[in-house]
This record gives structure tokens, sequence and C-alpha cells, in this order.
């Protein structure tokens, strides 16, 4: 998939049909990305891009630390003329402005496809714990079921807690563990019975079964959104 760099638009020869042209060729592959319901690492890469170029609008400070510098010469003083020069063109600056104007809208409209992709699967999942929920359950198992109902697969997964601007956040992880044929012996309840049984390094694990009547790609889609749709269902 073609990529951007985090400031491709004042990158190189800054020209808006250029730029206009490299953002439509980016935005033209993550949609032929949403129509197939494939959603990672493309919606995430697409929020980045469009919060990257608000932030180079809006904040003067990452406008002087990001500016492409144009290397005329190894000697920093010459450097330095060179950065300032470009800062100080009102015409290239205006072109920068008209680049970054079009884009944020452009951008945003491809998220909003992607984000209506998102919400629509995350009403169509259903989050329940199988048999007795443990004290902790900051660790335990996952089970997931799409559409086709043929099949469980089970991964083990880890809350973690990190701290962004003085905000604590509950991020996960996750490990396949195995996957179980549908049948009737392969219940949710039989499934953690095996995994207690063969898996000793948890012996009392939570167990959670997310299931969806949707048939969309398992590690695209429905894995991201199950996991992000998990770890809100645990903090409430």
């Amino acid at each position: 998939m073609k990529t951007l760099s985090e400031t491709w638009f004042a990158e190189g020869y800054i020209d808006f049909e250029l730029k206009k042209y490299t953002l439509l060729a980016y935005l033209n592959e993550v949609n032929k990305f949403f129509n197939e319901n494939k959603l990672y690492p493309q919606l995430a890469d697409v929020i980045f891009h469009y919060n990257n170029i608000v932030s180079f609008r809006e904040n003067k400070k990452f406008l002087q630390e990001h500016f492409p510098k144009q290397l005329t010469d190894i000697n920093i003083q010459k450097l330095q003329f060179a950065y300032e020069k470009m800062i100080e063109d009102d015409e290239l600056m205006k072109e920068l402005e008209d680049i970054i104007h079009y884009s944020a809208k452009k951008i945003k409209g491809t998220i909003k496809t992607g984000a209506e992709i998102y919400e629509f699967v995350e009403t169509r999942l259903t989050i329940e714990p199988v048999g007795l929920v443990p004290l902790d359950v900051n660790e335990g198992y996952l089970f997931l079921k799409d559409g086709l109902y043929n099949a469980t697969v089970v991964y083990q997964y880890r809350l973690t807690f990190f701290e962004k601007h003085d905000e604590k956040y509950r991020g996960i992880r996750t490990d396949f563990i195995h996957k179980w044929n549908r049948t009737v012996s392969n219940s949710p309840e039989n499934i953690k019975g095996e995994l207690i049984k063969n898996r000793r390094d948890l012996p009392n694990p939570a167990v959670y079964n997310i299931e969806t009547d949707l048939v969309y790609p398992l590690e695209e889609t429905l894995l991201p959104i199950a996991k992000r749709s998990f770890v809100k269902f645990i903090s409430r």
C-alpha cells in the first residue's frame, strides 16, 4: 500500500497540484481496503495523518521544528539561513496553507467512511463472560466467533495501563492460542475447561466470549474492534 511520511505535505517541491494527487493516490488505496471492510492498519494510519496535519496548521512551534530544512551546505550557519529564508517566503507559505486546508478536508472524509464501518461492527458485537469471573480480570482468554459460526478463535489477553498527558489509559495485548472447530462438545464452557487443564500458567482465568453475526476480515477488522470493545466493556 502507498504510504505517506509524517510531513509529506511539506517535503520536496511544495506545489498544490502535486501534493493533491499524492494525497488522492494514498486515500484511493485506503478506500479500496475500506470497501473490502478491512479497517486496520489503514484507519489508524489515516487518523494519524489527519491529527498530524491539523497539529501542523495550529501549532507554530510544530511548524518551526518540522518545516523541511534545505540542505544547501553542511555548514550549520548556511543551513539555518536557508531554513529561515523558506519560513519568510509568503508565497510558499500560502501554497502550504492551501495544501493543508485541502488535505485536512479530504482526509476527514476518508476517516468518516472508516468510522462508519467501525461503529457498525461495534454495534453487532456481543461480549459475555464464560462461567464465573475472577477478581483479577487483567489477564485471561478471549473467544471470538464470526457470522459463519464454524469456529471459535481463542486468544490469551493481558490488559495494560499507561499514562498520557496525566491521564491513565487501558491497553490490551492478545496472543493467538488455538482455533476450535464449532461442535457440540466445543462449547465455550468446555473450551475454558480444556484451557485450564492444559495451560497451567492461568489456573483461574477470566474468560469472555465475543460473537458477531457479521462475516468480516478477522485480523483487519473483527479482532481490532473486538479488542477495543472489550477494553471499554471491562472499564465499565
